[in-house]
């Protein structure tokens, strides 16, 4: 089934572009990236959920992708938060939230915090409240140092390697084209916004963990933790930490893959996920 890209107004007014499928009487499910990312690292999965039963909402978030940019540079959680609320509140019904890094802290603070927001189920990719600091610091290394710019596709693909040794290097580097855009000087960069990088809300500190601590003990819903084996940024003992405060949750390991879980392990990442909906919701016919 084919995906429709249409626009939602976020917080501040901001323009928000978002690809949606699947039939709207069937349970939605949100696509939230992480930093750095856009829409299109969920493709696979966006149209898997679709075939399976689901209608799909893949947002860009602001500053990523098509989204338009902060004119403010007002990249806070809080500002994320109240993009995703937005679009939520165009729902006929309660969605799943699935988020990786960022989108997943973004969703379990939105979920955690307030009451406005009725998710029927959340799944966390590799974000947890006490992260390692030296993964998170390599991830911010990496977009810093890659803000230059790239001078062909091949050179962006050496670089993607480099930082993540354990996805494969696909053939071509034609899909490259969805996560970089050519400028006027005949370099390729990020589809981004590098102030993205400047907003220290979101930075691995006391008041983070803290603030990240209080939402999940707060979550109720049918949760989920998907943790690449091979992640420097979630360890067996930040896994744990979640676990502790959201009992009832589940975690799932993904063999081989690091902290870009779904671009390391695309089909066992999207089965992990048709499962655990598959158990945690309540038959599709039923609303």
């Amino acid at each position: 089934m084919s995906m429709q890209t249409i626009q939602y107004t976020g917080y501040s007014d901001l323009t928000l572009v978002a690809d949606i499928g699947g039939d709207k009487h069937n349970p939605p499910v949100i696509l939230l990236h992480g930093g750095g990312q856009t829409r299109h690292s969920w493709r696979r999965l966006g149209r898997t959920l679709i075939d399976s039963g689901y209608q799909v909402i893949n947002l860009d978030m602001r500053g990523h992708g098509d989204s338009a940019y902060s004119l403010e540079g007002d990249y806070s959680l809080d500002a994320f938060i109240e993009d995703l609320k937005a679009v939520v509140n165009t729902l006929d019904h309660p969605p799943v939230l699935i988020g990786a890094s960022l989108g997943g802290a973004v969703s379990l603070l939105a979920c955690g915090e307030s009451l406005a927001l009725c998710a029927r189920a959340l799944i966390l990719v590799d974000v947890v409240p006490r992260m390692s600091l030296q993964g998170v610091d390599n991830i911010r290394q990496f977009m810093a140092s890659t803000l230059i710019g790239f001078t062909t596709l091949e050179e962006a693909a050496s670089a993607i390697a480099k930082y993540s040794p354990v996805r494969t290097k696909p053939a071509s580097t034609e899909g490259l084209l969805k996560v970089l855009k050519l400028r006027a000087d005949g370099r390729y960069y990020w589809h981004w916004d590098p102030a993205f990088l400047n907003d220290e809300s979101r930075s691995v500190s006391a008041p983070f963990t803290h603030r990240m601590e209080t939402a999940a003990s707060a979550i109720g819903i049918p949760t989920l933790l998907i943790r690449g084996a091979e992640s420097d940024v979630v360890t067996q003992d930040g896994a744990q930490s979640l676990l502790n405060l959201i009992p009832h949750a589940q975690l799932q390991d993904v063999s081989g893959a690091g902290h870009m879980v779904g671009g390391d392990k695309n089909d066992p990442f999207n089965q992990v996920i048709l499962n655990f909906l598959a158990t945690a919701l309540p038959a599709l016919g039923e609303r």
